[in-house]
């Protein structure tokens, strides 16, 4: 199993290698039984936290701002739910959906062009279903550019601000994306008098309140129509990577990102490694065509995917957690050897330092391109076919606390070395830099965000393997280092009385109520993690193996495959589904 699992990684490596232009574009999130009605929405990978499908009576594709105000309105007089959605749907939340069935989606697909660019102000206006892709690109061509971003740019700039992307960065505004705007324009619902639809001008100078709100929205406040970059003047990057030994982690990840500007690592804790990211800003002028095209987001093909996602299922139905340490090693070491996808002249490694030019180097997500061939290739997450298919839990830690969080992983990983092996078959943790936000919803303080990604079933009720140790984890961050959770990419757990996280939470909340008194744009999910009604946890049996709720008994875990509800191993505080050897189902306990 083990040898045959690494000859498939290393064919997933080399078909990521070499398929780097095609791929089958990723379908619309948005599907409809007859034209525009009767409509469903999904998010890239197929399934909401909750499993749940969302539905509406109706899509609709504005294409100019003038389209955008007469649908608000129309909405708005009848008393019509609204949601925005985007091209590509990479929230894992359930950020898109509307309640019921009588609402109405609104895709910013065709909201996608540049609407004015000023080099001599050094800034750029766009409409808010422009990809970062498109951003870049477009920055470039009037010789500037877009300090920090996210590493994917399959994003749109009003998913970005809705759920408060960002790159890794302590320096300058910091790395979110948000805090690069000064001007933002909105369509909210309207009185009468306004016409059903109000269109609001934001700026960081005129209404600085509701410009904070509007940072990061969440889509609450209605539908971002155009956003204003500051830009800089167009740079270059030196980048180059170090697999370190992880015993100084906690002390490094304290002070790295004062020394590097766009400093981030990838964490192998079950390796007892870390790769550093020394990534520097260095003159324009500086010699180098560098490319960054990341090999995780390069298409690959269909058939590799399928196999190593049942070798996977395989790993897990036998417990064969030596063949997914043996899997994860490989993978880990062939994408450092391979420099994750750096390359010096957009061809070829030939050696660090790599030199390039801001557009070239700080996001990525070649699966992209579309060249139809009938899904040979794909985005390694395609939900049309059998493929990656995990969960994310990201949060941010304080700076003040990182050390403490980063030695609490390792006597995990003490406890058993093999825990975390899970994660490094997807890449390690990620972790990136971010600062204060004056966003009422950004971030609070300088943190480092961890990104964990991990193996999820196909069905909900099926446990993981050492799944206690990565809910421990998810624990140990949100409740005793009290992390923020990223508004994007979590469980449900993630969001359980997360508003009194932020303590500019009841200001956002008057602006919502200002820009929907109705509530036009919220639904049961978001009146829930804004602590308005409700609580965003489910519980039922099963409830914890997907992050739905903490379990507190063991019906809440798998109890008929040995999966009882147990206090952490280090976090004693922490409740997680732990397989217990030689415990009958009755003899389990509730806490």
């Amino acid at each position: 199993m083990t040898s045959l699992m690494s000859t498939l990684l290393l064919l997933q490596c080399v078909s990521t290698l070499v398929f780097t232009t095609i791929s089958t574009p990723p379908d619309d999130p948005v599907k409809c039984v007859s034209g525009n009605s009767d409509c469903t929405v999904t998010n890239s990978y197929g399934a909401f936290p909750d499993r749940s499908t969302c539905r509406a009576a109706e899509v609709t594709y504005p294409t100019t701002e003038a389209e955008l105000i007469s649908i608000v309105a129309a909405a708005t007089k009848t008393g019509r739910k609204m949601r925005v959605t985007t091209r590509y749907s990479h929230s894992i939340t359930k950020l898109v959906c509307v309640d019921g069935t009588d609402g109405l989606f609104i895709s910013t697909k065709f909201l996608n062009h540049t609407v004015r660019a000023d080099a001599d102000a050094m800034t750029l206006t766009v409409e808010s279903g422009l990809t970062l892709r498109q951003l870049i690109a477009e920055a470039a061509k009037i010789g500037l550019a877009l300090p920090y971003a996210p590493y994917w740019w399959g994003l749109t700039v009003g998913g970005m601000m809705g759920t408060g992307a960002h790159g890794s960065s302590l320096w300058g505004k910091g790395s979110a994306v948000h805090d690069h705007v000064t001007e933002i324009r909105m369509v909210s619902p309207g009185s009468v008098n306004d016409g059903f639809a109000k269109v609001r001008v934001l700026s960081e100078t005129t209404t600085p309140n509701e410009f904070n709100a509007a940072k990061v929205s969440l889509g609450v406040l209605g539908v971002i129509s155009q956003v204003t970059f500051t830009l800089q003047p167009m740079f270059k990057r030196s980048l180059r990577y170090a697999m370190k030994n992880d015993s100084d982690f906690g002390d490094q990840a304290v002070t790295f990102g004062k020394k590097h500007e766009f400093a981030d690592f990838i964490w192998l804790p079950s390796q007892g490694k870390v790769v550093y990211r020394m990534d520097d800003r260095v003159p324009v002028n500086t010699s180098g065509n560098g490319l960054f095209d990341l090999l995780p987001f390069r298409s690959q093909l269909s058939a590799a995917l399928a196999i190593i996602r049942s070798s996977e299922e395989t790993q897990e139905t036998f417990r064969d957690a030596n063949g997914k340490c043996v899997g994860a090693t490989l993978i880990s070491s062939t994408l450092f050897a391979s420099s994750y996808g750096l390359t010096n002249n957009g061809i070829i490694f030939t050696g660090y330092p790599v030199i390039g030019s801001q557009n070239r180097m700080m996001s990525s997500g070649s699966c992209l391109d579309s060249l139809k061939d009938g899904l040979i290739t794909a985005c390694p997450w395609d939900s049309r076919i059998k493929s990656e298919f995990f969960h994310q839990t990201t949060f941010s830690v304080p700076l003040t606390q990182v050390k403490s969080f980063i030695d609490d992983i390792k006597s995990l990983v003490k406890i058993e070395r093999k825990s975390l092996c899970g994660l490094e078959l997807y890449y390690g943790i990620l972790m990136r830099y971010v600062t204060s936000s004056p966003a009422y919803l950004g971030k609070e303080t300088e943190a480092l965000d961890f990104d964990l990604t991990y193996y999820r079933a196909k069905d909900p009720l099926t446990p993981r393997l050492y799944e206690d140790f990565i809910e421990e984890i998810e624990q140990i961050a949100l409740f005793k280092y009290n992390a923020l959770p990223h508004w994007g990419k979590n469980r449900n757990l993630a969001f359980d009385g997360v508003i009194k996280k932020y303590k500019n939470a009841p200001a956002f909340l008057k602006v919502k109520e200002s820009f929907d008194p109705t509530g036009l744009f919220s639904t049961e999910w978001t009146d829930q993690i804004l602590g308005i009604k409700g609580n965003v946890t489910i519980v039922k049996d099963g409830c914890a193996l997907e992050g739905l709720c903490i379990c507190s008994e063991d019906a809440h875990c798998a109890p008929t495959k040995r999966y009882l509800c147990r206090p952490g191993k280090v976090y004693k505080e922490a409740r997680v589904c732990t397989r217990v050897s030689g415990i009958s189902v009755i003899q389990s306990v509730s806490y």
